[in-house]
């Protein structure tokens, strides 16, 4: 090539990449971390900017892999010894809404509606990852409620809610509105749960290793009712109300006349009507004051069926043994005067030191909490 058109090119290239520098600057100065309020000795900073990102999933080395809800990309952070990202490495791309994300001995597990996929040994191949490995591709394909977050539990099984196809109806119960298990290799498929309509979030508790999830409560109830839920399984198969009764208590308008509420689990604790949990973890680290220890963090996306938003926060709930007995903001800030919003957290993360990311999907971001008194 001459150097008249070569000149050209690398000044074409440098331009390029000038512009692409500049709007990741902007698009930085754009999110607005110092409105974030939290409780004393807690300091917040933009750990990452991940397009529309939700889930969050540990590798066993540095790395934290993100799924996303419209941006069909599941991403891999990798960060060194003092928790700075040094690099964003893409998994996959062009994928249905591949909301959730797990990390088991060594490969990437990812949901995408209808299907789970796996990349093996996905940690040493970030810049070159393999082809993805269908584990199952026979899950319900409606979009509505279709997203799904996934975790192994202790079992060593991989659960998979699928939620209700719908804001109220009344589904087959064999295939939506519930929670399943199964073995890595898709095989040995279990319900554990019923009656839940939109469960995106869920965890076991440290100690008693029962799983704890979050619902998202029906629409068009009003402006305070249904309340959202927390969950508590006890024993496999319980049955948690949709579409009969929300709440423990408020029976269906239209369902509610089949059965009654007592007929099933009550929630094990009840949040604001459509604030819409969603990501849930159990805070195991020691960074953190002692009174967080086995809290729950609690990612509240913030309501849209409601003439006032609410919800835009990560709460931390407080447990004595197996109940709820205190729910606290911890982050706030997303939400501000006027019903303006700036950013809807998705998902919350411990990091090995204790410190907590939050994934927020509006303003492409992932935070990193940490305590300094």
């Amino acid at each position: 090539m001459s150097g008249g058109p070569a000149r050209i090119l690398r000044a074409l290239f440098a331009a390029a990449v000038a512009l692409c520098w500049a709007a990741a600057v902007t698009v930085q100065a754009a999110v607005p971390v110092d409105r974030l309020r939290l409780p004393p000795g807690f300091r917040v900073e933009l750990w990452a900017e991940v397009d529309n990102a939700r889930e969050m999933a540990l590798g066993a080395g540095r790395t934290v892999f993100v799924g996303s809800y419209r941006a069909g990309r599941v991403a891999a952070l990798s960060y060194d010894e003092h928790y700075r990202v040094r690099r964003q490495s893409t998994i996959a791309l062009g994928l249905q809404r591949p909301v959730g994300v797990a990390f088991r001995d060594g490969a990437l597990y990812v949901s995408a509606v209808d299907r789970i996929l796996r990349y093996d040994d996905i940690e040493s191949r970030l810049d070159n990852p393999p082809a993805a490995v269908v584990v199952t591709a026979d899950l319900p394909s409606e979009a509505h409620h279709g997203w799904k977050f996934i975790a192994f539990g202790p079992d060593g099984k991989l659960y998979v809610p699928v939620g209700a196809p719908c804001n109220i109806c009344e589904p087959d119960p064999e295939r939506y509105a519930l929670i399943l298990r199964m073995e890595r290799d898709g095989s040995g498929r279990e319900v554990v749960a019923r009656g839940v309509r939109n469960s995106v979030g869920f965890d076991w508790h440290p100690d008693t290793h029962e799983l704890w999830f979050s619902d998202n409560g029906r629409d068009w109830l009003g402006n305070d009712a249904p309340p959202c839920e927390i969950n508590r399984l006890s024993q496999t198969g319980q049955h948690f109300g949709y579409p009969y009764c929300h709440g423990g208590t408020i029976a269906d308008p239209e369902y509610g006349g089949r059965h009654a509420c007592s007929n099933f689990t009550a929630p094990a604790w009840n949040l604001g009507a459509h604030v819409a949990p969603l990501g849930l973890r159990f805070y195991r680290g020691k960074q953190f004051p002692a009174r967080y220890r086995h809290a729950m963090f609690v990612a509240q996306h913030g309501s849209w069926n409601r003439s006032r938003k609410a919800g835009y926060s990560v709460l931390a709930l407080q447990l004595e043994g197996n109940r709820v007995v205190a729910a606290e903001p911890f982050v706030e800030g997303w939400l501000q005067a006027g019903d303006k919003v700036w950013g809807r957290p998705a998902d919350v993360q411990e990091l090995p030191d204790g410190s907590l990311l939050i994934s927020d999907d509006m303003a492409g971001a992932i935070y990193r909490v940490s305590y300094r008194p």
